[in-house]
């Protein structure tokens, strides 16, 4: 007992051997195949309604009230007590763009192309990309390369803003929303099943560790039918 009074419970006491982060997506509904076709909505509504649902804490109306606004291009390093409550930036769902669910609230799935959201996981005190922005990128994992013909990355080029890191915990940084990466996979091969690795790149990021798919990475499969 008289040792467990001496632990934070804001932050870990030991910090120096915390992995670099894995990643995960979303919409994850039942395991890590995305399969639907176009011509039958009730194949492809499940994943919308999970984005919505995603997404509602990133509406532009919440993050406005709930958070501040950063500068971009730096870590957002905070001061002061653990205990004290840190300040959120805000990232919009209008930052997504043609993958924000606002323009098009099919997110792509009705028209065949999907969009799929990239998160990493968040680790206290981490600052990804040592002083770089990690970015994303994504291939065919195995198989025949020309069935993925055309990604677009949304914000601007696929990368995770410094402003966002390091995250001060769930007990201080309450109103904190992860920073996401939009894939959206505009000319998909119909009627196969495509392997898709999607990998985070920036100094210190490790992606290619077999042992560990969501290491810095994450594979899934997309079956877009007609």
């Amino acid at each position: 007992y008289a040792m467990l009074l001496t632990l934070s419970p804001y932050t870990p006491r030991f910090r120096d051997r915390v992995s670099p982060p894995g990643v995960m997506i979303r919409p994850y509904l039942n395991g890590f195949t995305i399969a639907f076709n176009v011509s039958q909505p009730s194949t492809w509504q499940p994943y919308v309604d999970s984005m919505h649902h995603f997404l509602a804490a990133y509406d532009d109306k919440v993050q406005e009230e709930k958070n501040i606004e950063c500068v971009p291009g730096q870590y957002f390093i905070q001061g002061g007590y653990d205990s004290v409550e840190k300040k959120a930036c805000q990232f919009k769902r209008s930052l997504l763009q043609n993958c924000s669910g606002i323009e098009d609230p099919t997110f792509g799935f009705s028209k065949g192309q999907p969009c799929i959201l990239l998160k990493m996981n968040r680790i206290i005190g981490y600052r990804p990309g040592a002083g770089a922005p990690v970015s994303v990128n994504c291939k065919v994992q195995k198989g025949n390369e020309s069935h993925l013909r055309s990604v677009d990355f949304y914000p601007g080029n696929g990368t995770f803003d410094l402003m966002y890191y390091p995250y001060y915990g769930k007990f201080t940084h309450v109103n904190y929303t992860s920073p996401l990466v939009a894939m959206h996979f505009t000319d998909v091969q119909r009627n196969h099943l495509v392997p898709i690795q999607c990998r985070l790149n920036g100094k210190g990021i490790i992606n290619d560790l077999n042992s560990d798919r969501f290491l810095g990475r994450i594979i899934f499969t997309l079956s877009i039918g007609k």
